[in-house]
């Protein structure tokens, strides 16, 4: 029943992607609308022929209606459970998994709820009284994140404007840079220009002159990707606005308006067809991919997770960026792999570790708590201008999949991965996790209690809880 769940929300998704309504999908499979509608709702259990039929019409393998939603309401209510406030209430696993199969709707209202309460008590308001705008951003925030994951981060109306864009420009001239200002120049008027420009600032539109300036201190690929941005928000404002038309006022629709342009940016700088091409051709290798399309590493990263066309399918995969000081600034995940939404996350990640080895590419097999095991990469990158003593951001990169893809990705190569000893348990979060006897953990698992000894003294403080 657990992957009926699954597969009416894929079901649904991949249908609104193709603009097609409850009734044009029903008459092509022969059935009901009324039925359709029962299944995405999760509410009749599909046959395999029927399944067969629905997997052909989207042109898809059946095994590719898996989907990840119910795992990830089980660990953000995993998270939200391992808060201080419910320590007094024992839910247990099995628990929360019954909640989340059986009522998600439900589910999701708590989980919006939740987020509603924790921004109220780490607001400035929640203890001066003073007016606090940020609660409403931090929301936003979160309903983008959650608007990416439902869309499984592909957007076809998108990818669509920018293959035509970018054939406009491939007829322009044979190199990219030059093509994409002259598009801009001979479709929009707008001039394109590299400018000294005040610290901080990566670019500005000036409409008055209709002119778009870039700074002159910034790498080459954030130049073009920043330009190749600019053209987004104006080549598919259409496209835009239609996806996020449904979205909470607020702070939300300004801020996906500009992860799509950023979308269409990356979508144009790598094509989807030789992207996914040469993924496959290069088995993932991300600097080879780098050198072949003329973009960064963390754009690379991030474009490998939109491959979710039906027929043309990447690897499911995570992505994870984190800085420094363990704060995460993206996440997503097609893997199946629950990225913490609150809390901070295992330090036995290689996210963190990467920072001790920079410039160099980190592999792990990371085994979670439930047994699930995953191939992940890391590397951190650094992020700063082109000027003497510009001062330096330290990111960590994050990318893997199931254990069962790792073969697909090159980074595999020489690793025996059924070795037991090449696995490394991580958690969520600490809150989260029951391996008590890790020496890295900074707090009990909710629920438990201390059982100390004075005559022992554990090299983990909470080894000895019941």
């Amino acid at each position: 029943m657990a992957g009926d769940m699954q597969i009416g929300g894929r079901i649904g998704r991949l249908r609104r992607q193709r603009h097609l309504s409850q009734a044009d999908l029903a008459a092509a499979i022969g059935i009901s609308a009324s039925y359709l509608n029962l299944i995405e709702h999760n509410r009749r259990k599909i046959t395999v022929p029927l399944l067969l039929k629905i997997a052909g019409y989207f042109g898809i393998e059946a095994g590719e209606l898996a989907d990840s939603d119910e795992g990830r309401l089980v660990g953000d209510l995993m998270e939200m459970f391992g808060d201080d406030v419910f320590a007094d209430s024992d839910v247990t696993n099995v628990e929360v998994r019954d909640l989340a199969h059986s009522n998600p709707v439900a589910v999701r209202a708590v989980l919006r709820l939740y987020a509603k309460y924790r921004a109220g008590h780490q607001t400035p308001a929640a203890t001066t009284g003073a007016p606090d705008s940020s609660e409403h951003f931090h929301l936003a925030t979160d309903r983008i994140a959650d608007f990416i994951q439902e869309n499984s981060n592909y957007f076809p109306s998108i990818e669509a404007a920018a293959e035509r864009v970018r054939a406009d420009i491939d007829n322009a001239s044979e190199f990219f840079e030059l093509g994409l200002r002259t598009y801009m120049l001979n479709v929009f008027g707008t001039q394109v220009g590299f400018a000294s420009l005040p610290q901080g600032i990566a670019r500005t539109y000036e409409r008055a002159g209709n002119r778009l300036l870039i700074s002159d201190i910034l790498p080459n690929e954030s130049a073009i990707f920043l330009t190749a941005h600019q053209l987004g928000q104006m080549a598919a404002a259409h496209e835009i606005d239609a996806l996020v038309a449904d979205l909470p006022e607020g702070d939300a629709p300004a801020l996906a308006r500009n992860v799509l342009a950023a979308y269409f940016a990356a979508a144009l700088i790598m094509p989807y067809a030789p992207f996914q091409q040469a993924c496959r051709d290069y088995r993932y290798d991300i600097e080879r991919l780098c050198r072949r399309f003329g973009a960064s590493f963390e754009q690379v990263c991030h474009r490998m997770t939109t491959l979710q066309r039906p027929g043309a399918l990447g690897i499911p995969l995570h992505l994870v960026r984190t800085d420094i000081a363990g704060n995460i600034s993206k996440r997503f995940s097609l893997s199946g792999i629950h990225i913490p939404r609150h809390s901070g996350a295992c330090p036995r990640w290689n996210i963190y570790s990467s920072f001790l080895n920079p410039d160099r590419i980190n592999v792990q097999i990371s085994q979670m708590p439930d047994g699930e095991r995953y191939f992940c990469i890391s590397k951190t990158v650094t992020k700063g201008d082109y000027r003497h003593n510009a001062p330096r951001r330290y990111m960590s990169i994050g990318l893997g999949c199931s254990i069962l893809r790792a073969k697909d990705m090159i980074y595999s190569d020489g690793i025996d991965l059924g070795n037991p000893g090449h696995i490394v348990p991580i958690g969520v979060g600490c809150r989260l996790c029951p391996r008590l006897d890790c020496s890295q953990r900074v707090h009990p698992p909710a629920g438990h209690r201390f059982q100390l000894d004075d005559a022992v003294r554990p090299q983990s403080l909470y080894a000895r809880m019941q």
